[in-house]
């Protein structure tokens, strides 16, 4: 894991999520969906580069406490059926898709002058 929160995990699949990945013709799986989703889901949450930008912008540095309190926080919206939350705590706001296990964006206390958020459908507060 980077300081930044951008991780790079060994053996890890990438693509599109959702993405079917088998060959051609093999047919769509439901169980190997259903596992490599499962898998995503245990691998801990990503930071897209639009979300690492801000982070580093916002001067927001993520700890080994912050991300297990991140990933706490998703894991608790995704058995809620969340899907888009804005995961708000001391450090910042932190909005995050449930279903990619994917921070989208990042704002610190001092960036949330108009403290409008949307599409989300669920907040967490840490």
């Amino acid at each position: 894991m980077d300081v930044n929160g951008v991780s790079l995990l060994k053996g890890r699949i990438s693509g599109i999520p959702g993405q079917n990945i088998a060959a051609p013709g093999a047919g769509g799986n439901e169980t190997g969906f259903k596992a490599l989703l499962q898998e995503r889901a245990k691998a801990g949450l990503n930071f897209s580069k639009h979300a690492a930008k801000r982070m580093n912008e916002r001067g927001i540095a993520v700890d080994n406490q912050l991300m297990s309190d991140l990933e706490h926080a998703v894991e608790d919206a995704r058995k809620k059926g969340a899907r888009d939350v804005a995961i708000i705590g001391k450090q910042g706001v932190f909005i995050v898709n449930v279903p990619n296990n994917t921070v989208v964006t990042t704002m610190s206390q001092n960036d949330m002058k108009e403290r409008v958020f949307t599409n989300i459908d669920s907040a967490v507060l840490m």
